[in-house]
């Protein structure tokens, strides 16, 4: 069964008042509906995606599906007046082509994560309907025309509606047939349509996340602003099937800081799946991310033997667990030189390659990245640094395809962290093979401009 995302751009955003639609406001160097769009397009179970938007608009989105290569948008379609105008579009656009999934979602929430899309997808399976909501925080009461309380619904009970709301499309377009026959249909929510028109069709829900935000008044454009920079996501499953193994088999990575550690685990783990890795540190060959001319040379030494290089991973890094004012401008200078311009270095130099291969650079952050550590002000502003310059270059090289992400593990049992913290328990720690791991299954991800977060599961 296809599995076709709907993307509901209709909005004309009166609310903003910001002269143009919300969806087609800039943020995060992007505007709102391409946010919108890369995460179908990026998701493996979303076979085709289409667009409903108003029809002054459909050059511009034309425009937008060109430049960032939305292979999977396939229709363009007219909105209407009314929300569910959209919704009856998308369903006759369909309703020839055999049963499908319709996954709804509204063009002005940018930040859904990929995983809640799997979970409406494989609901669909068992229900004819999946919505998607969060519990709500706060007590939710009912008034009458003069403002006097009338009920208080249980909160328990209670939660706030978002999108995406998949379908059959059998189910939703029977709903619709059985509501537009109804002189008083009135709706804003499919959901709402079949639980209505269809009462013996159960609406299975999904959860939702806070962050799942509707862009609706400008303190809103502030808050999703902020929501992107510090944007976390998560793979749930921390190993790698025998698919993503196959996968690997036969690539060619190259690997900054493979002495120990994690980068030590991450060329072990490539390795052993069959993939060419050449690993590179100072205690290892001498090479220092630091320095360009060696990052030049590895990577020279890398592609001489195998010719094209598919993953570029820098994992050196450096910390010294002082107070600024003790350290010396020396270990100041080494700091900033290892995680700042290392990895500047290890971009620069790998461009041509992986512009060649249409390939993956992925980079390490850190949690203190979010806010500065005492005692760690240098490294926590250099992790900080990584997180806006992945975020950034993602976009500068989108148009080659060329993916770039970084990793955001907590604690993890490194001979630097040891170093620094002493001996820990190590329920409260990473091992180092679980975030070489995760950072595989992100090197085989169409993944991009994304922080991806690596938790510790026991403690």
């Amino acid at each position: 069964m296809k599995n076709i995302a709907v993307v509901l751009a209709g909005g004309v955003g009166s609310r903003l008042n910001a002269g143009i639609p919300k969806q087609f406001l800039k943020v995060a160097g992007m505007t709102v509906i391409e946010h919108t769009i890369s995460v179908f397009q990026h998701h493996p179970l979303i076979d085709e995606i289409a667009i409903v938007a108003n029809e002054a608009y459909h050059v511009k989105i034309q425009e937008y599906v060109i430049k960032n290569q939305f292979r999977k948008v396939k229709k363009i379609l007219m909105s209407g007046n009314e929300r569910h105008f959209s919704s009856l579009s998308a369903i006759k656009a369909y309703e020839f082509e055999g049963e499908c999934k319709l996954i709804f979602h509204d063009a002005v929430r940018p930040l859904l994560n990929p995983y809640i899309v799997s979970q409406v997808v494989e609901a669909l399976d068992e229900y004819g309907a999946v919505d998607v909501a969060i519990p709500s925080a706060d007590t939710i009461i009912e008034v009458d025309e003069n403002n006097i309380i009338t009920h208080i619904p249980q909160r328990k009970k209670l939660r706030r509606g978002q999108t995406p709301q998949g379908f059959r499309l059998g189910v939703i377009k029977e709903a619709y047939s059985v509501a537009l026959k109804d002189p008083t249909f009135v709706t804003t929510d499919d959901c709402g349509v079949v639980l209505k028109y269809l009462p013996n069709q159960p609406v299975f829900v999904v959860p939702g996340e806070d962050v799942n935000m509707k862009l609706t008044y400008k303190e809103d454009f502030y808050l999703i602003e902020k929501l992107f920079q510090l944007r976390m996501m998560n793979f749930h499953d921390y190993s790698l099937s025998v698919s993503d193994r196959e996968k690997l088999r036969g690539k060619k990575v190259v690997i900054f800081g493979a002495s120990s550690g994690i980068g030590f685990d991450l060329m072990n783990l490539c390795k052993d799946c069959g993939a060419k890795v050449f690993g590179f540190s100072r205690s290892l060959n001498n090479v220092n991310v630091a320095n360009a001319v060696d990052v030049r040379n590895a990577l020279e030494i890398a592609a001489g033997q195998v010719g094209e290089i598919d993953y570029v991973v820098d994992t050196a890094s450096l910390l010294y667990k002082e107070s600024l004012v003790h350290m010396t401008y020396e270990q100041i200078d080494e700091a900033i030189s290892v995680n700042y311009r290392g990895m500047v270095n290890v971009a620069k130099e790998a461009f041509l390659y992986l512009q060649k291969s249409h390939g993956h650079l992925l980079f390490y952050t850190s949690s203190s990245y979010t806010r500065g550590r005492m005692d760690y002000s240098i490294y926590s502003s250099t992790k900080c640094a990584t997180v806006n310059f992945v975020q950034a270059l993602a976009e500068e090289w989108a148009g080659f395809n060329i993916r770039v992400n970084c990793i955001n593990p907590e604690r993890t049992k490194t001979p630097m962290r040891v170093k620094n913290f002493g001996m820990e328990p190590d329920n409260t720690l990473l091992k180092p093979i679980d975030v070489a791991i995760v950072t595989a299954k992100a090197l085989l991800s169409d993944l991009t401009g994304q922080v991806i977060d690596v938790k510790i599961k026991s403690i």
